[in-house]
């Protein structure tokens, strides 16, 4: 067999829809965009919703949005994408990395709170594999060191502490304590790129609580602001007889997502309870097929959580790196692709030229250490699944003795 690790999950539905849009004369940030980005809003319970062209966009432009730059510090996960880390280090402010706690891919929270410092405007959490972080947990760190806040605009006074900008690439559709990803950090930043749940090819989007003293219209004006030139009316305003005037406000950025984008998001979004409803059952062959094998998996369903199984991260307990590359390579030898999720930022050359050095993250490298992703995408059958399975086994029995 040859089993692909995270293909899109594609129907005639999904091309149907962009061929409309392509008949429409409508192919860049329009009516489709703009369907897309209310059904988010209401599909997370957010107060609302702007669609961008990627995860990465929406949490530099809300960075951005909030006036974090130059001696602001931001705070994120060592154990992390470089998207959660990159954006910080865009807008100007310092970049402060936490380890993850002892055997978890959640970053410590009790070391977040020795973090904080009155430079410290935002927090970015990481949802790992669709499981959300413990956002009561970081809230509480947020109110016990509110008075280390020093807000230095009108939008940060309204939070009058440090804000919760959320890496939820991994968990639209997820839940935490039965509020959805989306409703629960101050900001959600979404990924839809063709290897997440719920695709738009590239793409992204961003939702936010109700903001005191702000009205969601200017908060959402200011983003379109932000992601279309600064210009003053997107091209659906203009196309309006007699409205071709504009202005630029502000010399701002360009990542607003197309209808050709959201065309797939629409339908994906369609199809989203069936394409969860399928990956809890891969998850659930998986933890039953693994039981009694010498590996820890990432629970995805507890009393509290979840999770849109995004991912299935395994750790081989007591092995190293040498050991799991190994197990990569036997199994892409039988037709199955795996990854590793993730190599923690500091181990790559663009952090440690920024300082950080991999020895002061041990939680982090030893999660690393031997972690493997299997395959899980809603492509897969169950002879398919049950084959990884067999095929993980075999080579931690025999292969590798």
């Amino acid at each position: 067999m040859k089993i692909p690790f995270s293909p899109p999950d594609i129907t005639q539905e999904e091309i149907d829809e962009v061929v409309d849009t392509l008949k429409s004369g409508w192919i860049t940030t329009g009516p489709k965009t703009k369907s897309l980005e209310k059904k988010i809003a209401d599909y997370t319970n957010a107060s609302r919703a702007v669609c961008l062209n990627s995860a990465t966009a929406a949490m530099e432009m809300t960075l951005r949005l909030l006036g974090v730059g130059e001696g602001d510090e931001v705070i994120t996960s060592a154990y992390t994408y470089t998207a959660s880390a990159s954006v910080i280090h865009h807008v100007g402010a310092k970049i402060v990395l936490v380890d993850t706690a002892k055997d978890s891919f959640e970053m410590d929270y009790d070391k977040l709170a020795d973090a904080i410092t009155e430079n410290t405007k935002a927090i970015i959490p990481v949802d790992i594999a669709g499981r959300m972080c413990d956002y009561d947990r970081i809230f509480k760190v947020l109110e016990e060191k509110k008075e280390l806040f020093k807000p230095t605009n009108e939008i940060q006074k309204s939070f009058d502490r440090v804000i919760v900008v959320a890496d939820a690439a991994h968990s639209f559709g997820s839940t935490y304590k039965g509020r959805a990803s989306g409703e629960v950090a101050d900001f959600s930043c979404f990924s839809f790129h063709a290897v997440k749940n719920l695709t738009t090819a590239e793409g992204g989007a961003v939702t936010w609580r109700g903001i005191s003293g702000f009205d969601n219209e200017d908060i959402y004006n200011e983003f379109m602001l932000l992601s279309l030139h600064g210009q003053s009316k997107d091209a659906l305003a203009k196309l309006k007889p007699g409205a071709w005037e504009y202005d630029i406000v502000a010399p701002n950025y360009k990542c607003n997502m197309t209808d050709i984008m959201a065309s797939i998001g629409l339908v994906q979004l369609r199809r989203y309870d069936g394409l969860l409803k399928r990956r809890k059952e891969i998850i659930n062959m998986y933890d039953e097929g693994l039981k009694g094998e010498e590996v820890q998996v990432l629970r995805h369903f507890t009393d509290d959580i979840s999770s849109n199984g995004h991912l299935y991260l395994v750790r081989l307990l007591g092995k190293d790196e040498d050991y799991r590359n190994k197990v990569i390579e036997k199994m892409a030898e039988k037709g199955v692709a795996t990854n590793v999720h993730y190599k923690p930022l500091p181990m790559h050359t663009a952090y440690k030229n920024l300082g950080f050095d991999i020895k002061d993250y041990p939680n982090s490298f030893d999660m690393y250490r031997n972690e493997i992703t299997l395959p899980l995408n809603t492509l897969l059958t169950d002879e398919e699944v049950n084959y990884v399975i067999d095929t993980l086994k075999e080579v931690l029995h025999k292969e590798l003795i």
